[in-house]
């Protein structure tokens, strides 16, 4: 049995998942609205751009393809964006901008607008994805609560474009299944699951509802693919879970 939280034990992951049932984009579940026992899988690039190009090869060597949200200007660099568009997955912004501008809404559209074209200069955007920003006290999905993301000709938003699809929803925030250390990241009136480690999750989608649709939430930088990188990533997910948790105490 591997270690939790590495490219190997992600592989067996992904090699269950397609056992189970066939694996969408975002941009492609939301054009082709398939019913039953499917998977979406998306990839939020918070950090390690490098790790998100690991993960995107592995998933293509699998023939899986799927979707990768990268922050700007944080994760944004176009050369290896490019590599995993070139791979087949889909590309789209992990906006924050509603954080960024703290609170502004008119300053936060600008700001969206203006990433939204940086991405544009290299490839289809056709879906977005908010970033939880933990530390910061907004919601960046509030800010289509005075805008609307189809008029930037966007397809579909990461959480409120799925939130009644009824699917079961994923998420390994914080270096856990459980969903224990998830602020934002989170789908509301989804069914929560007994998991923990990517051992609880592989033995519960074994024993899942044959019909159950599943919706999963992967960061790159989690999985690691050596040691080094894997006691690194321990240590930065420690620490921002126990700020996590100060926050939630004010």
């Amino acid at each position: 049995m591997s270690r939790d939280f590495t490219l190997e034990k992600y592989r067996e992951l992904c090699r269950v998942l397609q056992e189970r049932s066939e694996i969408f984009t975002f941009d492609r579940y939301l054009s082709e609205n398939p019913k039953g026992k499917v998977t979406v899988l998306r990839h939020d690039v918070d950090r390690s751009i490098q790790n998100a190009l690991r993960m995107a090869q592995l998933e293509h060597e699998a023939g899986i393809r799927s979707s990768y949200y990268f922050r700007y200007p944080g994760t944004f660099v176009p050369n290896i964006i490019g590599k995993i568009r070139d791979l087949g997955h889909e590309v789209g912004y992990h906006y924050e901008v509603l954080s960024m501008a703290k609170g502004d809404y008119d300053k936060a559209i600008g700001l969206f607008r203006s990433g939204l074209g940086e991405f544009r200069k290299i490839c289809e955007v056709a879906t977005i994805c908010m970033h939880g920003s933990p530390l910061s006290k907004y919601d960046n999905r509030d800010l289509w609560k005075k805008y609307d993301f189809r008029d930037f000709g966007i397809k579909g938003e990461a959480y409120l474009s799925m939130a009644d699809k009824g699917l079961i929803y994923l998420t390994d925030t914080g270096r856990s299944w459980g969903g224990k250390h998830s602020v934002r990241d989170a789908m509301p009136g989804a069914r929560k699951v007994p998991v923990e480690t990517t051992d609880d999750l592989i033995a519960w989608i074994g024993s899942a509802d044959e019909n159950a649709g599943l919706y999963f939430t992967v960061h790159p930088e989690r999985w690691a693919p050596n040691e080094v990188e894997w006691a690194v990533g321990s240590v930065t997910d420690f620490a921002v879970n126990m700020g996590k948790n100060l926050l939630r105490k004010k």
